[in-house]
């Protein structure tokens, strides 16, 4: 049934494939939640996916039957294609969307051309500095962009666009490292590096990380690895094999505990990551993806190195002795660490779910969307 104008708004966030367009959708919905909208989140069969169901409260989910375009899969990509189109042509006629947003990756294309189709006001965001191929099908046709880095602006080329940072969950927020460690199963009071790939793991990164264990492994450190789940039982070894105290997970949803926990991090460089980094001033050292697309990572990370806000190394540079070097640097010189926090407080946009969210219900009120600023 459609919905008449004395129901909620109904809102469709199409947030699907990777954390790093999931959880800034959960955190645009949980705003539009407090204004009285009613929201559907549409994602992927990817396990990232129908993980973060199990641990959202009170949102609800529409799993579109879609998969990337890699390794040249183009009839899987097509077929997958034109089932999401039905099947979000379905949902809506069940729900007719007021609103119908694009969070990015292949999930996007088609509930926005459906949504569109029928009515509805349409936005993207995009977290990276340099757009991804579903943005930047969609940036003419959408009523307005959403952007995560003001540079990204003249690469979208939306009608309209408004800066407004990536967004991050409530949760992110300073915490007490002693209470998060513990809760984790670590020691409260000990120095703690976070190795995280992003959330589907990087087998990259963990090679990276074990081969400069050796030369860090006299000092009084203990870890928090996430590797994904390829490489778990190998990184496991590796800790085990030199006696070092560490916590290893394939995955872990509670990413607030996990920065939480960290004296610093060695992180990939995907936008919601560096958002969540931002949030809670936690020293990194970015080992952006090789094969990202458009080496978008490479010029995230770049980004937030230009302004003191992290460490950068790219992978074709990286050595065990420079990787141990940076870390040490990041957990034991004072005058860095605090530069670093100084600079991440910058790249820190605690409002920018709550900005989204206030755009796009400026239209049902006003008949337009907010005027978007300058970018």
């Amino acid at each position: 049934m459609n919905s008449s104008p004395s129901e909620k708004p109904f809102v469709a966030i199409a947030c699907g494939g990777t954390g790093g367009h999931l959880f800034p959708g959960m955190a645009v919905a949980g705003q539009l939640q407090r204004r009285g909208c009613d929201v559907a989140l549409l994602i992927s069969p990817k396990d990232i996916d129908q993980q973060a169901v199990k641990t959202a409260v009170g949102l609800e989910f529409f799993t579109l039957p879609a998969v990337g375009l890699q390794n040249r899969n183009y009839f899987s990509f097509v077929y997958s294609f034109l089932k999401s189109l039905f099947a979000a042509r379905k949902l809506f006629r069940q729900r007719q969307p007021g609103f119908v947003i694009d969070m990015g990756g292949f999930t996007s294309v088609p509930p926005v051309w459906v949504g569109k189709q029928m009515g509805a006001k349409t936005y993207l965001h995009e977290s990276n500095t340099i757009p991804g191929r579903a943005n930047r099908l969609l940036a003419r046709s959408v009523d307005v962009g959403f952007i995560g880095f003001p540079e990204t602006a003249a690469r979208l080329r939306a009608n309209k666009m408004v800066v407004t940072g990536t967004p991050v969950r409530p949760q992110f927020q300073n915490r007490d490292a002693a209470e998060c460690r513990l809760a984790l199963g670590l020691e409260a009071h000990c120095p703690t590096i976070l190795v995280v790939g992003g959330s589907q793991g990087a087998s990259g990164l963990n090679r990276l990380v074990m081969s400069a264990l050796p030369l860090l492994a006299s000092r009084p450190w203990q870890w928090l690895h996430l590797t994904g789940a390829k490489d778990v039982d190998e990184v496991k070894a590796a800790y085990a094999a030199l006696k070092l105290p560490a916590v290893v997970k394939p995955f872990l949803a509670e990413m607030d505990l996990a920065l939480g926990a960290a004296t610093a991090a060695v992180s990939r460089a995907g936008a919601s990551s560096l958002a969540e980094i931002a949030a809670l001033r936690l020293p990194a050292l970015l080992v952006p993806f090789p094969a990202a697309a458009d080496h978008h990572q490479f010029f995230n990370a770049a980004a937030f190195a230009q302004t003191g806000a992290a460490r950068l190394l790219e992978q074709k540079n990286a050595t065990p002795e420079r990787v141990a070097a940076l870390l040490a640097e990041l957990v034991e010189n004072a005058a860095t660490r605090s530069q670093i926090q100084s600079a991440l407080a910058i790249w820190h946009t605690p409002k920018a779910a709550e900005q989204i969210a206030e755009n796009i219900l400026a239209v049902s009120s006003s008949g337009g969307p907010a005027a978007p600023r300058s970018s």
